[in-house]
This record gives C-alpha cells, sequence and structure tokens, in this order.
C-alpha cells in the first residue's frame, strides 16, 4: 500500500510521530511498516505494534535472532531481504523496549517513530537513542 498524503495507511487519520510532527517515511529500501508503506504507522489489525522506525546493527540483529526473531536472514518467498547494519526497519515497539533493557537497543529515527511507540517506550528513552534529535 503506498503512503498517501496524509501520512497515514491504516486508520485514514493523519499519522504524528512521538514528537507530535507528521510521521515520515523510515524506509523504503527495503520496504518496512506493517502495512509495507515504508512507514511505521499502525492500526488495530498491527497486533505487534511496528511503530519505532530503527537503525539496525551487527549487535541488535544478534540480540533478535537470539531472542527468536530472526531479521537478517532472507526470505524470498514472502519478500523479506533479510536486514543488515545500516537499514531501517520498523520494529515493534516491546521489542525496542526489550532490547534497551537487555542493552542492545538500537539507535532510532524520531520523526519516523509513531506516537503509538509511547505506550511501551518511555521518550527520554527514545531520545537518548535518537539519530534526528536535533532536527
Amino acid at each position: 500500500m503506498p503512503l498517501d498524503a496524509s501520512g497515514s495507511g491504516g486508520g485514514g487519520r493523519p499519522a504524528l510521530n512521538v514528537l507530535g510532527g507528521a510521521l515520515v517515511p523510515c524506509s523504503y529500501a527495503p520496504t518496512t511498516g506493517f502495512f509495507r508503506n515504508g512507514c511505521c504507522n499502525t492500526g488495530p489489525e498491527d497486533v505487534g505494534r511496528h511503530t519505532v522506525c530503527a537503525v539496525m546493527t551487527a549487535g541488535f540483529l544478534a540480540y533478535s535472532r537470539a531472542a527468536g526473531n530472526d531479521l537478517s536472514t532472507p526470505l524470498p518467498q514472502v519478500g523479506f531481504p533479510g536486514l543488515k547494519p545500516g537499514d531501517r526497519w520498523c520494529l515493534c515497539a516491546p521489542r525496542w523496549q526489550q532490547a534497551l533493557a537487555a542493552g542492545h537497543a538500537p539507535q532510532v529515527v524520531l520523526r519516523a517513530t509513531e506516537q503509538g511507540a509511547l505506550a511501551d517506550c518511555a521518550l527520554e528513552d527514545l531520545l537518548a537513542h535518537a539519530i534526528d534529535r536535533d532536527q
């Protein structure tokens, strides 16, 4: 589903980021988001809450694999290219919080992290891991 001008993809209302502004895309290469529209917007059908735009690191990918969610192995049968360090990906907010507690949280893009992430993640923690804090 392509991103529409409002920044929504599933709910029809404009999506907002954790800073209160319009949600910007996280990644089109690889294309991410629960709706595969490049954005970390969410809706009722997104039970995992894929709202945190994270920048992958080798450490986080290894941690995620060990925790049971292998994000680095390609799955061509479902169109998943596998992630590598430097890729941006919409992570489930609870998984990002779990990685934070374990000392493996990846950096985040605040302007591309949907405000729903705040139900699972403290803004202060996201700010501490932000690559776009001053933008």
